[in-house]
């Protein structure tokens, strides 16, 4: 009589464990490629609504008085709140003004500093 041939039991349990533990890494680096995905989308919003304020206040060729004020911005069908804190520096002719933004909640994301010339 042939001897039959095949797997135990304790084999193909070991091989299923092998397949669920690849299985259960595999979906924690999907969960974390797009939680960065997101994050990456947040921070570039941020940075968008940074750049177009510091921008108008480039833009606007008035030097800045020296304070802090808030603003709102819209970007990807998000709202980010924003504060503009302009500080003085060493040279008078020069004002160093930083560019805070953070997400609905509070958050922040996002910094982002210039410096603006009187002339």
């Amino acid at each position: 009589m042939p001897s039959a041939r095949g797997f135990t039991l304790i084999e193909v349990l070991v091989g299923l464990v092998i397949v669920a533990i690849s299985l259960g890494a595999g979906i924690k680096a999907a969960g974390a490629l797009s939680e960065n995905a997101a994050r990456l989308r947040s921070v570039a919003a941020a940075q968008w609504c940074a750049d177009n304020e510091l921008g108008e206040l480039r833009l606007s060729k008035q030097f800045p008085g020296i304070g802090d004020s808030e603003f709102g911005c819209d970007q990807l069908g998000q709202h980010y709140q924003g504060q503009l804190r302009v500080r003085a520096t060493p040279n008078p002719n020069f004002r160093r003004v930083d560019a805070l933004i953070a997400d609905e909640d509070g958050r922040p994301q996002l910094s982002l500093s210039t410096i603006v010339s009187r002339y």
